[in-house]
């Protein structure tokens, strides 16, 4: 987050501002809260630019635990250090917790009801359709990526592929295809290091 505009960017006024901004997003995501995130965090709260927000996710996506959750540590964090990012996933967790632990004393007359089965498949079909319309909006983003756009998209290509057609573990794709990222920017950002005068 360094650089004039970093710097310009919205910033929260406080660890309240963190707990309720990730509790409204803890509360708009149904089935994953990824597309909501980047949704709130980039283009209402303008606290990250989309390759930042990328970047962040990167590193997220190869720490254990859920993505969103590494997320809101990292910016809680960076903006307010400790304090930051216990506010922000106290805002994750409080009240979604206290609702999903009311909706599961009364899941066994709530799921025994046709209607409510259906709506939850509907849900997945949402779900899988927001973070589909989330990888498309970040996809401008590989325009900075240090990679270079060619490169970001082949990499892009394998991930589906290797997900989605070859069904490989999510574990060795991760760090396969995402060690091999991470080899290449190294090696890019070396070169360019050495280039310079």
């Amino acid at each position: 987050m360094d650089g004039p505009a970093a710097a310009a960017r919205a910033q929260p006024s406080g660890p309240a501002a963190l707990f309720w901004a990730f509790t409204r997003l803890a509360l708009q995501g149904f089935g994953g809260v990824l597309a909501v995130a980047q949704r709130e965090l980039v283009e209402r709260l303008g606290w990250l630019s989309k390759a930042e927000f990328v970047e962040l996710l990167a590193i997220a996506q190869v720490l254990p635990g859920p993505n969103v959750v590494n997320i809101s540590l990292m910016i809680g964090d960076r903006f307010f250090g400790l304090r930051g990012a216990f506010a922000a996933l106290a805002g994750m967790f409080a009240l979604p917790c206290v609702i999903v632990l009311s909706l599961t004393a009364a899941s066994a007359q709530l799921l025994a009801h046709p209607a409510m089965a259906g709506a939850l498949r509907g849900m997945g079909a949402v779900a899988a359709g927001l973070i589909l319309a989330t990888g498309l909006k970040l996809m401008g983003s590989l325009r900075s990526s240090v990679l270079g756009r060619a490169a970001s998209l082949a990499l892009a290509v394998a991930t589906v592929a290797a997900i989605a057609g070859l069904r490989w573990p999510l574990i060795w794709v991760v760090l396969g295809l995402g060690g091999l990222g991470m080899l290449m920017a190294w090696r890019r950002i070396r070169a360019l290091e050495q280039e310079r005068p």
